[in-house]
């Protein structure tokens, strides 16, 4: 299983989607989810619409050059209208092991076309779209953990990447769902990834 840092690999909450957070994660070695918006024609990193002073997209590119890894790279697209700029990004970036998802459906389809990597959503409130076209699935759960072990074993069956959404980005205790995927060996199946706020601490607890 790999282990993606949420907003990179932060110690404070100011840290989030700065390039401290980003260095730390990258250093480690651990995948990196990390927030697209524009701002005046440039892609920027914002979880909020972007506000002056935003971390420049290229600034990101420009760290993993330095200290490029081989752990996924997990875009979320937080606007509309971004894959041309997006699609040129990543292939000058050379980064090859990377997904974006959180796309409006119209905006979808253009990834696709693209031969993009897509990871469509599967919640309690979500069915996955372009199920069969998507690279993977983003398995999230807002208010409890709705699914059980069948459900992840199905979509591993299908053959897609898991991205499994650690509760503590949603300000819920996170032990239990870990407890559930060491139980069930998914952390040792390469498709599957956890998207967590605590990425040290998870490399820690599954490799115990």
């Amino acid at each position: 299983m790999q282990i993606i840092a949420h907003r990179g690999y932060w110690l404070s909450e100011q840290e989030k989607n700065t390039p401290a957070a980003f260095i730390r994660a990258l250093k480690y070695g651990f995948g990196i989810e990390l927030d697209l918006r524009d701002m005046n024609g440039l892609l920027v990193i914002s979880h909020d619409i972007p506000t002056y002073g935003a971390m420049k997209a290229q600034e990101f590119i420009d760290l993993y050059r330095i200290m490029p890894i081989s752990s996924t790279m997990a875009f979320n697209i937080k606007s509309d209208g971004l894959y041309a700029l997006i699609k040129d990004l990543i292939f000058k970036s050379g980064i090859t092991n990377y997904f974006v998802f959180d796309m409006s459906i119209p905006d979808t389809k253009k990834y696709l076309l693209e031969n993009i990597p897509v990871f469509t959503r599967l919640s309690e409130y979500e069915t996955p779209v372009f199920f069969d076209q998507s690279s993977g699935v983003w398995l999230d759960a807002f208010e409890s953990q709705w699914y059980e072990e069948i459900v992840i074993k199905n979509l591993l069956s299908k053959e897609k990447r898991v991205a499994v959404v650690s509760p503590e980005l949603h300000r819920r205790p996170h032990l239990e769902l870990w407890q559930f995927l060491k139980a069930n060996n998914f952390h040792l199946n390469n498709l599957i990834s956890l998207c967590t706020d605590f990425p040290l601490e998870a490399r820690e607890y599954f490799n115990a």
